[in-house]
């Protein structure tokens, strides 16, 4: 009995200290009770969207799903009931309809050797599935088969300005630490990674013995935050034919590598850009030719287009006599042999026929007059050597070889000198502005779209020099020796700089051989009122059945026409532009009326009779027979959107806040939910164009 009373009050002793104290063995049963009974769930913030000039939506967030299939016979409910692939062949069968894999192949992955595996997924052919395949595969009802949803990015266009736009993913190894953000590893998403991605919010829950929720009040919440919105300057309609033309080129002259930028002229927006190779955006085909963004990463030599700054340095300094006769052919420079493209020359000619001749001997003779010091203060003007600074990640500064006098002659010509895509753009701005020079923007806004105003780049020559200038740019088009005859517009006065750049050999030197070069060509139009740039190169086309110059002109010639007709639609549709009356707090009768007699579509998004917002804002200039949404007071209700267009979808999607999933293309004819229905609560609505 002492025995039995000791081990008693041993045993109270024990209770009593745990009961004061809340800890046994180190363990605080406090945090143990609240860690069991309470749970933190994470909310996902979504990351930012990336747009066109026009609001086309480039990249967005949506979730991919991965199907898995469970193998093990231990998998089961309590009741014994399988959990796990009791029928192989049928759902084989099944799967083979919605994954890019065959039926014996699925077979196979789900009749694996070792027994004792748990379950199987299905390689890439699995992965990256969307919602509606997701679906199709549940309605099979299949056993045993699964998804896991992770996050990824949606690029609607394909293969749309790929490496501008750049790609976000889940980098490797995330699912292991639990995390799965997207992070931008290429172009614009890499650039503006930090902006457009979010911060994740949390909700800490109190939960019963079962696992549900209770004490709702007291569960403590944070919101989300989402990334801020990316606006670029890119026109889908201007980048889209880009992309066609490319493409054409690319795959009958199947050249090494293909560059090509149109600009605004004015503001240095960059309305279209893509190079060759490219990679689909949406399924990743092709990525792993080119990871480089070749429009700034890359520095080559530049050849005959760098005679604009050439010429350019000549006029402005005071070394350029037009008159002056000189023996074109070739010219030795410290005991080396320089040529002209046509090694017998043109006899003598004026300086004034050297630049549309392109020839290499007349820029030495420039590059003499002037000085070596002369020539390089210009080089520096006009911004070669330093980044132009636009918003694409990894951009080369480029180099110059400028030692010897040898040197020094050859970068009259463009070689010894490594430039990028950019630099070239913002060169030749400088003519098209009146010797300022503006810097490339691809970026139009973060978090909101913004008007783009010119950002000035220096000013390396005069406007009469530019003037001078232009008008050379204009015999190379235009003249009978002119070397650009070939971009010649009907109706459209065309100035351009044609060239050819010799490409280093892996043992040095310069490879010989046809098609061993960098073709290019940059134009300026109209050359009497300058509104695009467009910028073209081609690496060694590997079927050089034309001459350079037409192979190019297949992609300048319909590219620059048809941005200079998209100017004359512009500037007929300016004239009938409307600015939107403020009709905030009035009676939605006499706001409708009062837009409509502005000659503007209207629709309530509301049951009320007061109006509270409208989309597009008071004063935004828009086009006649737009529409413009009024909210009102009370309920938001679900408007009819038959017959609207995508951006008066996307206009309803900024009002209400509320998501619109887009199918299809052209005008609604179809919408998830009935027309007045109250819009409280509901996250998306669902529309199908046609």
């Amino acid at each position: 009995m002492l025995i039995i009373a000791a081990i008693f009050l041993i045993f109270m002793g024990r209770f009593a200290y745990i009961a004061a104290t809340g800890h046994i063995a180190g363990v605080d049963l406090t945090k143990r009770s609240n860690k069991k009974y309470e749970g933190d769930s994470v909310i996902r913030a979504q990351r930012g969207t990336i747009y066109d000039s026009s609001g086309n939506v480039l990249a967005q967030d949506t979730n991919a799903y991965a199907v898995y299939a469970v193998l093990s016979h231990d998998y089961v409910t309590a009741g014994k009931k399988p959990l796990y692939v009791a029928d192989k062949k049928k759902t084989a069968k099944a799967l083979s309809k919605y994954l890019p894999m065959s039926e014996a192949n699925i077979y196979k992955q789900l009749t694996p050797k070792n027994k004792a595996v748990y379950q199987v997924e299905f390689g890439s052919a699995g992965q990256n599935l969307s919602l509606s395949i997701k679906r199709k595969i549940e309605k099979q009802h299949l056993t045993g088969i699964y998804f896991k949803e992770s996050p990824t990015r949606l690029y609607p266009n394909g293969t749309f300005a790929s490496h501008v736009v750049g790609i976000a993913q889940t980098p490797k190894g995330s699912e292991d630490s639990g995390s799965q953000d997207l992070v931008g590893v290429m172009g614009v998403e890499k650039y503006f990674n930090e902006q457009l991605t979010g911060q994740d919010g949390y909700k800490n829950l109190t939960k019963d013995s079962y696992g549900y929720s209770i004490n709702q009040n007291k569960n403590k919440v944070k919101a989300a935050k989402n990334g801020q919105d990316v606006y670029l300057t890119l026109d889908s309609r201007m980048q889209s034919y880009l992309e066609s033309l490319l493409s054409k080129v690319n795959k009958k002259y199947q050249p090494a590598s293909m560059n090509a930028v149109l600009m605004n002229a004015k503001t240095g927006e960059i309305l279209a850009a893509s190079q060759r190779p490219t990679f689909n955006a949406s399924t990743k085909k092709g990525i792993g030719d080119v990871w480089r963004d070749t429009l700034v990463e890359d520095g080559y030599e530049p050849g005959s287009v760098l005679k604009i700054a050439t010429l350019s340095a000549a006029i402005d300094s005071g070394h350029y006599n037009p008159d002056q006769y000189y023996k074109s052919g070739s010219v030795l420079v410290s005991g080396k042999k320089i040529s002209d493209w046509q090694t017998a020359g043109w006899g003598m000619i004026p300086l004034n026929q050297a630049f549309a001749r392109s020839s290499n001997v007349g820029m030495v003779k420039l590059e003499q007059e002037m000085g070596a010091k002369t020539w390089k203060s210009y080089i520096e003007k006009f911004g070669f050597l330093k980044k132009t600074g636009i918003e694409l990640p990894g951009e080369t500064a480029g180099t110059l070889q400028y030692e010897r006098p040898l040197d020094q002659a050859t970068t009259s010509f463009g070689q010894g000198i490594n430039v990028n895509v950019m630099q070239m753009l913002q060169m030749t701005s400088a003519i098209a502005n009146n010797g300022t020079m503006i810097k490339p923007q691809i970026l139009a806004g973060v978090g909101q779209e913004q008007q783009i105003t010119p950002i000035k780049a220096g000013k390396p020559i005069k406007a009469s020099t530019a003037k001078k200038v232009m008008q050379n740019m204009e015999d190379v088009v235009y003249k009978d020796y002119g070397t650009g005859q070939v971009y010649q517009i009907p109706g459209y006065k065309i100035a351009a700089k044609t060239g050819t750049a010799q490409i280093t050999g892996p043992n040095g030197g310069y490879l010989t051989g046809a098609s061993n070069y960098i073709f290019s060509v940059s134009g300026i139009a109209p050359a009497d009122d300058p509104k695009y740039i467009l910028y073209i190169t081609m690496k060694q086309p590997g079927n050089m059945t034309d001459s350079a110059e037409t192979i190019l002109s297949q992609v300048f010639n319909p590219m620059m026409k048809r941005a200079l007709e998209y100017t004359k639609e512009a500037e007929k549709d300016k004239q009938q532009q409307v600015k939107v009356a403020s009709v905030l707090s009035q009676s939605t009768k006499d706001a409708q009326k009062k837009l409509e007699a502005q000659n503007l579509k209207t629709t309530l998004v509301g049951s009320g009779n007061l109006v509270v917002q409208q989309l597009p804002k008071a004063g935004s200039v828009i086009l006649p027979n737009q529409r413009v949404l009024l909210m009102t007071n009370g309920a938001m209700t679900m408007p009819d959107v038959n017959g609207w267009s995508k951006n008066d979808l996307l206009k309803l999607a900024q009002l209400t806040g509320i998501d619109v999933d887009i199918k299809g293309s052209g005008y609604a004819y179809h919408q998830s939910l009935a027309v007045n229905s109250l819009l409280d609560g509901v996250k998306q609505i669902k529309v199908q164009l046609k």
